[in-house]
């Protein structure tokens, strides 16, 4: 697999505008020059890595709380200063950094709030997960009334700092109209000082869209704070699916494990088969058409909603391998004017989440025309909810393949 070249029209890059664990599998090559920036930051993560998976070093019991302790430092260079934790931590630093560099995502936000000024002016605003804070600073020069930034994470100090430099904290805005307060804990542990909020904003979306199970910490704010007729910012998500061609990678990291230097190893194979991969997919690489999985509406659904069952067909456009099935999101902001948003797909200019790839243990060998039918189970995992199982099942009755397979992965 190589990098796309992103050589998007003006008509998609307008319809443009995070979460995520290191523990993740991400691949990582030599970068072209304008990505040199986000290309240290993937190394320092990938270099952390090792070290930072506390379930390779800690008991069955301690478990049940990594993922869930790690996710809210691991955006903060501050934190607990276990044998791993100043290695997480950078590396936490450099992944939001990175997140933050991410026009297509943090240009979107912007686009949204200042385009659309009538849907933050005079509001009160709640920022779930607000990291830096910087959505809660694009509000509150959009004309917020108020805006409530939750953080659980050791940046919400930082962002404390960060408001006051800007002078939007209580006690600094002596001219301006919005004045930003930074909440530090949970978003289900905290008491807002005011019954109800106009607006949730968040960026909630890990890779796999799912991933890190943000997605309940909006809805449960949702629920309790948002006001009838509020609106969640943004308010539709799409999870998508497609195939590609991936010889040489998967040759080169899964193949690997059969022989080394003359041993069989291939019970890693097996483990590695199981961990998608987050990286960036060619769109040369694409083999089939793209399939709509699910689409959830932010401002309807509930909890268990994000798990769920469903089938696809994928058609082959061309005669080639398949290797891996991909998937993607799209993220919509259906309150605007004019609809904004944008995609996570191959053909689409790259974001930090990049794609998953999930490896097949068939090579496919498919003709133009053919189908891959199947379906894809996804849900959180019950012993770590911020860890998402999928469960996908596909069949090719072809000319020249004949399979039927379910395979299981874990993203963790």
């Amino acid at each position: 697999m190589t990098k796309k070249n992103n050589n998007n029209n003006e008509e998609e890059e307008e319809f443009v505008s995070f979460g995520h664990n290191l523990n993740t599998k991400i691949r990582f090559e030599d970068a072209d020059e304008d990505e040199t920036a986000q290309g240290s930051a993937e190394a320092a993560t990938a270099q952390d890595e090792p070290m930072c998976d506390a379930a390779d070093i800690t008991t069955d019991a301690a478990d049940d709380t990594t993922s869930a302790d790690y996710y809210f430092d691991s955006y903060s260079h501050f934190g607990k200063m276990n044998p791993c934790a100043l290695w997480c931590l950078i590396g936490g630093l450099y992944l939001l950094q990175e997140m933050l560099k991410d026009v297509v995502r943090t240009k979107t936000y912007q686009n949204v709030i200042y385009q659309n000024k009538f849907l933050i002016k005079d509001k009160v605003v709640l920022d779930v997960g607000a990291g830096t804070g910087i959505l809660s600073l694009f509000c509150a020069k959009a004309g917020a009334k108020h805006v409530y930034a939750v953080e659980c994470s050791q940046m919400a100090d930082m962002a404390k700092e960060i408001v006051k430099a800007n002078g939007f904290s209580d006690g600094t805005s002596f001219f301006l109209l919005s004045i930003i307060t930074v909440l530090k804990g949970k978003i289900e542990e905290i008491e807002l000082p005011t019954p109800k909020v106009d607006v949730i904003i968040s960026e909630w979306m890990g890779y796999f869209l799912l991933f890190e199970n943000m997605l309940d910490s909006v809805l449960y704010a949702r629920n309790k704070w948002l006001v009838d007729g509020g609106i969640v910012l943004p308010d539709k998500a799409s999870l998508f699916l497609t195939a590609i061609e991936d010889s040489e990678y998967k040759e080169d990291k899964i193949e690997f494990w059969n022989s080394v230097y003359g041993f069989d190893m291939s019970c890693i194979k097996k483990k590695a088969m199981m961990e998608p991969l987050v990286d960036t997919v060619d769109q040369k690489q694409i083999v089939t058409d793209s399939r709509l999985l699910k689409t959830m509406d932010i401002s309807k659904m509930s909890s268990g909603d994000a798990s769920f069952t469903a089938p696809f067909k994928l058609v082959a456009q061309r005669n080639d391998y398949i290797h891996a099935l991909v998937a993607y999101f799209d993220v919509s902001f259906t309150m605007c004017h004019k609809l904004l948003g944008f995609s996570t797909g191959p053909k689409s200019r790259a974001t930090h989440w990049k794609q998953t790839v999930m490896y097949l243990e068939d090579v496919l060998t498919i003709c133009e025309g053919e189908t891959i039918t199947g379906s894809m189970s996804v849900s959180y995992n019950k012993k770590n909810p911020r860890d998402v199982d999928i469960k996908l099942s596909y069949s090719l009755d072809g000319q020249h393949s004949k399979i039927s397979r379910t395979q299981h992965y874990k993203m963790r």
